[in-house]
């Protein structure tokens, strides 16, 4: 770099580096917003329940290191095997993707944060608040013991009279508010947030698989925290989903929990892939070979995943014809993953591989993760799943997909991307000890499971008999375990040996072509100081003085351009600039709307209902709050954006992220709709004492009043927005006013089904699942209410104008949605009688 650059890159990072770190001040951290800060902590908080997540496997394996052993009472034995499962798979895997792409998304797509950063910050509260929730359960000896699945009826409140289930509803719910954060941060980020140039098809292979990952989150989850709400109102308030005797069916939290479940195998190994797509390439010393295979594989990998849910209930006693279908489907996915695998092999192939410390890696990923899938393939065929179903045969499946699908390639990760993080890069000694000790102890534990399953070992047993045939092989499990632990171990003290103490080495020690290594070391807090145009997947490789350049202020929004943070806001599809994102500076609001939020968790789980109205009421407060901070009250001038280009601040545009942000919002709450429906609709067909006895009284007025109501909510808020086009204040003030009217008579009308018209929840499930259709809808009718007045304070405070509209359609776009919702829940609760009655 030339003595000018050098200085102007000075230059830029003094006036750069204070306006987006945390502020300076005692608990200036507490309102930390930076996506690198954010994504830390969630790395670093994942790692830390990962060890805790690591004792209690331990733990479980000195229990069955023999037959007979006493080290845990049954009760102990079940709080530790439920807190492993759950501890690994909602504190650990979920939570490091987050932090993983909170941290890595910006860096790759060569922008300066992601779309929403308070959201980030809001997420990562309430993982933490929701993680401690757990962790103080097991510390006080009443941590969740149904299984980290919670079957019902054993997680039911005749079969678990204490909070302990409550603990995973509430706490597990929590958590999945973050994952949910995650995702529609994660989507809109990728889709309007990238630097100059970078069309889809210029993407990082990465960004690609974080992408598709978080769109599986985004549908995947939603099942999870309904069926979470309705067994914890069924243990609260006796509403009897899950109770056969009163009509419900203990089946349908398996549906719910496994619609969820089996697409998290793929959440969790597509960021693992998606490494080993990144990596690969770079050591190989060649590009990846089939770059749109691997996009289209991973696309129809996420479909077919949703598919496949039934594969963990082939001993449910469901059709043949679902046997059969749900079998075939399970096979399917077989087939994206090979394109991917054979991408990777033929790169290999074709390339001149270096075997250093994060290629051993991935060379232990393939050995592990094909081992998985040809297990997986196994239990996929019916006939064989009969036998091996919740044996420990299924153990060592799913530890050897989702270890050696994710947690290898994390490592290698770790190993490759730590030069960018610290500017030092460790010898191979100890890091080579530690992945054999993982390796081996990895495969003892896990591929001797196998024979156990085959011997016919069940899961969940806190002891066995002699004489079985189990003793040798759950030794040698045992004695697996505690091996890879102490090789996990020396991971740990090799990257902090590293972290303090390896030399320094030059930046992109690797030779690596993607955006993020263009970055100065340690990397600035703002990433890049201006932002490159880029025209091909490896702009490194195109330019190698590109980082110097950048530093230097020669690209996009070079250096300090006032008291505000900014990034390149793109067109979704070909990379071209059109607007500039405007960041929100550091804010304590994030923690001030996750804390009340916690509260209505925690007032829940000690029965404090009022409390927890009461709490509900400041977290709509807080996010009315956290709302009335965004946007500007003038209509602003074009900026000056770098290569000749004048954009405008987001928003005075049409595609600012804000609207993709309500657009994945709603996808998300329409598939938490659908997954209700779906319920109702399972209830009503294939629960046992089914049809009810009492159905709901006829109302065809309030029906016809209600929907009446709807669809006036819905053409005002429409109306609104067409009046803000024509700068008609007035009429659009009175558009808003009806708008919220109307939302205050469907609210009324939903209610009244099931406070008057509907016999009482508790009397069967039909009555439940009515009341659960009608709060769905009311909710949703009062949000629109608010969000309409609220809006309509917006306008009269000079927030909105014809240019400045995004409050005023996003209004109108969720209470459209909400009228949708609202007409199939009243069309669904007044017909489906009249088919029971018929």
């Amino acid at each position: 770099m030339s003595e000018e650059r050098h200085n102007k890159a000075l230059e830029f990072h003094s006036e750069l580096d204070p306006l987006y770190s945390p502020p300076k001040t005692r608990f200036g951290f507490l309102a930390a917003t930076n996506h690198s800060v954010i994504g830390i902590r969630f790395m670093a908080t994942a790692i830390g329940f990962f060890l805790i997540g690591g004792i209690l496997a331990m733990l479980i394996r000195a229990q069955l290191a023999g037959p007979n052993t006493q080290f845990l009472d049954p009760g102990q034995y079940s709080q530790v095997f439920t807190m492993h499962g759950t501890v690994m798979m909602f504190l650990f895997a979920i939570p490091l993707i987050e932090g993983f792409a909170l941290y890595m998304l910006p860096k790759l797509l060569g922008a300066r944060d992601l779309a929403f950063p308070r959201l980030s910050a809001f997420g990562y509260w309430c993982y933490l608040s929701g993680g401690l929730i757990l962790l103080a359960a097991l510390l006080f000896g009443v941590a969740p013991d149904s299984g980290w699945f919670m079957y019902t009826p054993l997680s039911s409140k005749p079969y678990s009279p204490g909070i302990n289930a409550d603990v995973w509803l509430l706490g597990v719910t929590v958590v999945e508010v973050s994952a949910a954060c995650a995702a529609i941060e994660f989507m809109a980020t990728v889709l309007k947030v990238r630097t100059g140039g970078m069309a889809l098809s210029k993407m990082p292979i990465l960004a690609w698989y974080l992408w598709a990952t978080s769109a599986m989150m985004l549908v995947g989850f939603p099942p999870l925290i309904l069926g979470s709400i309705m067994l914890e109102v069924e243990r609260a308030f006796g509403l009897p989903f899950f109770d056969p005797d009163k009509g419900g069916d203990p089946l349908l939290w398996q549906h719910l929990f496994w619609l969820f479940g089996h697409p998290e195998v793929y959440i969790i190994f597509l960021p693992g892939a998606g490494i080993v797509s990144t990596i690969l390439p770079v050591f190989a010393r060649r590009p990846l070979v089939g770059y749109n295979w691997i996009v289209a594989a991973l696309i129809a990998q996420a479909f077919i995943s949703f598919g496949l849910w039934v594969h963990h209930m082939f001993t449910t006693g469901i059709p043949d014809l679902s046997l059969a279908f749900f079998s075939a489907a399970s096979l399917l996915v077989v087939v994206p993953t090979a394109i991917q695998i054979f991408s990777w092999l033929t790169t290999l192939l074709k390339g001149r591989p270096d075997l250093s410390l994060p290629m051993l890696w991935i060379y232990g990923f393939f050995f592990i993760f094909v081992t998985g899938g040809l297990t997986g393939v196994m239990v996929a065929i019916v006939p064989f799943d009969w036998q091996v179903h919740d044996t420990h045969f299924v153990v060592a499946h799913l530890h050897y997909v989702l270890v050696g699908g994710f947690v290898f390639p994390v490592l290698a990760g770790i190993y490759h991307w730590m030069p960018l993080f610290t500017g030092r890069r460790s010898d191979k000694g100890l890091g080579v000890l530690a992945f054999w000790l993982v390796f081996i102890g990895f495969n003892l534990t896990f591929f001797i499971m196998h024979l156990t399953g085959l011997l016919g070992m069940p899961r969940r047993v806190y002891t066995y008999a002699e004489g079985l045939g189990w003793e040798l092989p759950n030794l040698v499990s045992s004695i697996g375990g505690f091996m890879s632990a102490v090789g996990f171990g020396l991971v740990l003290i090799d990257v902090l040996v590293q972290w303090r103490f390896a030399p320094f080495v030059h930046r992109n020690p690797w030779k690596a072509g993607t955006l993020e290594w263009g970055m100065a070391t340690p990397i600035p807090s703002y990433n890049f100081a201006s932002l490159a145009h880029v025209e091909s997947r490896d702009p490194l490789h195109d330019d190698p003085d590109l980082p110097a350049c950048l530093a230097a202020g020669e690209g996009y929004l070079a250096g300090h351009r006032g008291d505000y943070r900014d990034t390149l806001g793109v067109d979704g599809v070909t990379g071209e600039p059109e607007q500039i994102i405007l960041l929100p500076p550091p804010s304590y609001l994030p923690l001030l709307t996750a804390l009340p939020l916690v509260g209505v968790a925690l007032c829940f789980l000690f029965s404090f209902y009022v409390g927890s109205v009461i709490l509900a009421v400041v977290v709509l407060f807080m996010a009315l709050r956290w709302l009335w901070e965004t946007g500007l009250r003038e209509d602003p001038a074009p900026i000056e954006a770098g290569f000749g280009r004048t954009l405008l601040p987001h928003p005075a545009v049409e595609q600012a992220p804000g609207w993709w942000g309500m657009i994945f919002t709603l996808v998300f709450d329409a598939t938490f709709f659908a997954s209700l429906l779906f319920g109702y609709i399972f209830l009503w067909t294939i629960a046992p004492n089914w049809p009810p006895p009492r159905f709901l009284e006829p109302a065809p007025i309030l029906a016809l009043l209600t929907l009446a109501s709807l669809g006036l909510g819905g053409f005002a808020a429409s109306r609104a927005v067409a009046a803000n086009r024509q700068e008609r204040e007035s009429s659009r003030s009175s558009w808003l006013l009806l708008a919220a009217a109307s939302g205050v008579a469907a609210t009324f009308g939903l209610l009244a089904v099931p406070i008057w018209l509907a016999p009482p929840p508790t009397e069967h499930a039909y009555s439940a699942a009515v009341l659960m259709l009608s709060a769905y809808g009311a909710f949703h009718t009062g949000l629109s209410t608010v969000g309409s007045l609220f809006v309509l304070a917006r306008c009269r405070r000079g927030f909105v104008s014809p240019l400045r509209s995004l409050d005023v359609r996003n209004a109108s776009l969720f209470w459209s949605y909400s009228a949708v919702s609202g007409a199939i829940i009243v069309a669904v609760i007044h017909l489906m009688p009249l088919v029971g009655a018929a």
